[in-house]
This record gives C-alpha cells, structure tokens and sequence, in this order.
C-alpha cells in the first residue's frame, strides 16, 4: 500500500439483530488478501460481538487487530474511545489494509461520519462506504418500530408529541446513511417478504441505492470492501432526524447482564427467552452459556422471538460461566421480571 494514500474503512450499521457480527465474519474468512481490522462497539457493559470474531480471527485479521469499544455508543464516545483507537491501528508497524467498524444496534451512523473530520485521523482515513443491514423478515412485519397503532393514537391525542418512535429513528438514520443495504435473511423472508422489505427501505431512502438479499451474511466482498464513496464529503445527501443537534441520547434504551448457572434444558431456556421477549418486550439477547455436561460453549442471540444458538468452541481455559446481555426499550424493561422470568 502506498503509505500516503488513506486506508479506507467500512462502516457497517444495522438495527439490533440485523446480521453485522455474521457480515464481518464472511468478511474477514474471504478477505481476497487483504490486511484487515475491525473496531467493534456494542450497547451495554458486556460485549460478546468482540468475543465471536476474535473467534475467527487469521492471517487477514489477527486477533490484536480486532478492538473491542464497550465504554458505550460509538458515535457518543467520539473523543474518548473512537479517536483513540483508529490512532492505535494506524500506528501499527504493519497498517491495515482496510478498517472494519461495527457500529452498534442503536447507533447513529451520521455523528460517526462526523468524527472523520477529526485532525487526529482525517488525513490517514477516508469512509469507504456506508452498509446498512435490514433484516428483511422483520422489516416486512413493520418490526422495525414498536406498536404502530399506538404511536398513531399518541400521535392523533398530543399535536405536540414527537411524532417519531426511537426505534424508527435509528432505522431511518442507518438506511438513510446507507452506500449499500443488505436484506438479511432473506430465507426466511421469502421472495414476497423481500418485495415488501425493499418497498419499505424505499420509502426511506433520500437517494437510490443497491439493495442485495443476503443469507448468513455470504456476499462477495467486491461489492462491499472498495466503494470509494468518501461518505465523509457526502454529509448532506445522508440526512438525520438528529441534524442541527449537538448530540443525541440513547435513554430510550437499556440493558441488562443476567449471570446463570448451568442449564440443563437449551429448550427451555429459549422458551424462556421467547417469553420475555412477548411479555417484558426484550428486543433483543444474547451471550455464551455453559450446557450441563458439554465442553463446548453455547453461543445464543435473539432477535425478539427469534432464537439462534449453536456450539462454538471448547471452554477450555475459560471460566464455565453463563451470561445474558439482555436490551429492551428503558421504559419497559423491568430487571426483577426478567431474572424471575429466567430463574434467577
């Protein structure tokens, strides 16, 4: 690589459960030779992204190129986490070729866009692209924002309440920040889910732009890693419900870390899971859990009913320990109602 020319970083965003871990793990095992490093950032105190692509870390993309950002969202963490961190990968003796961020679930993808500006970096980086993950099942069940109906009888009995959902905002952030979009899942969508997905994200969108199907995040790389779009210099064409704010809060948010014993029954735990997510609105779980009389530890997410596990790797070393990360909307989660609902 020429030392003077900018090493370019995709920025991949995309609501919770939307499929980014899965995308950057493709990313890094199909690589096409080039040096990668990714910056992960995850809502909460406990991150469990880092620990799965650290997982799968080569040649490409060793371990120690892969940083983990937890101290909270990334685009409200600019100076303390962000800065410092692309300021280590690029003094690296050998720099990476290309720089992968993933962004949180609930983060804004246009403050991130912003920081790039920074004298610290903005001569050494430059944003190759933008690509935002929807999951197309979801988007075309309208899951993207909580009860529609009842933000329209909000909406219809206080002319002076916020017209939009929090969960609406951040979908409508990403996609409208978005170089490329990624229907996730396309599987279980189906071809008419697809259709109405991309109806959706359609209305959404302040300019036209590829929007490709995708199943277990497999996609050639060539249509992600090289997009040369300078997302940086293209400020106004991606706009925000957040423009003209300083900063923007994720109050409406919360999370909670469930430690767990060792389960014996991997179904009741997801009917568990299942439950909490239809009667305390857990939008989203996810964590390693150690099985009864298994060396292997259980890697599980969620997406609100949706329940994905499978067997990792050993514990090995590791302490045999299960926990949750559990995210809901603030005003609804109830801590003591989700412990009890998972028997601790």
């Amino acid at each position: 690589m020429n030392t003077l020319a900018k090493v370019p970083v995709t920025i991949v965003t995309g609501f919770l459960g939307s499929g980014k871990t899965t995308l950057i793990q493709h990313l890094i095992t199909n690589a096409n030779g080039k040096k990668l490093a990714v910056l992960v950032n995850e809502f909460g105190s406990e991150g469990v992204d880092g620990e799965i692509l650290k997982s799968c870390a080569d040649a490409s993309c060793p371990a120690e190129n892969i940083i983990e950002l937890a101290n909270g969202c990334i685009c409200c963490t600019v100076a303390d986490d962000f800065i410092p961190a692309m300021e280590q990968l690029l003094s690296r003796r050998v720099k990476p070729d290309h720089i992968l961020i993933e962004t949180s679930g609930l983060a804004l993808p246009k403050p991130l866009l912003k920081a790039f500006d920074w004298p610290e970096i903005r001569s050494r980086i430059t944003v190759d692209g933008v690509v935002a993950l929807a999951d197309a099942e979801a988007v075309a069940a309208g899951r993207f924002a909580p009860d529609l109906a009842a933000v329209e009888a909000q909406r219809a009995a206080d002319e002076n309440l916020d017209h939009e959902t929090p969960l609406s905002e951040v979908f409508e952030d990403q996609i409208a920040c978005a170089d490329i979009v990624l229907l996730t899942k396309a599987d279980l969508a189906g071809a008419d889910g697809l259709e109405a997905a991309k109806a959706a994200i359609a209305t959404e969108m302040p300019r036209r732009v590829l929007m490709l199907p995708v199943i277990d995040g497999a996609v050639d790389t060539r249509l992600i890693l090289g997009l040369e779009t300078a997302a940086e210099d293209d400020l106004a064409a991606r706009p925000s419900h957040h423009d003209g704010e300083e900063k923007h809060e994720h109050d409406d948010f919360a999370s909670i870390v469930v430690e767990l014993p060792e389960v014996a029954n991997i179904d009741a735990l997801v009917a568990s899971i299942q439950r909490l997510a239809r009667e305390q609105n857990v939008l989203r779980a996810k964590g390693y859990i150690a099985v009864a009389g298994k060396p292997m530890r259980l890697l599980l997410q969620s997406v609100g009913e949706r329940v994905r596990h499978q067997f990792d790797m050993p514990w090995g070393t590791r302490p045999r320990q299960s926990k949750l990360v559990l995210i809901g909307e603030h005003d609804d989660i109830d801590e003591a109602a989700i412990r009890a609902g998972l028997g601790v």
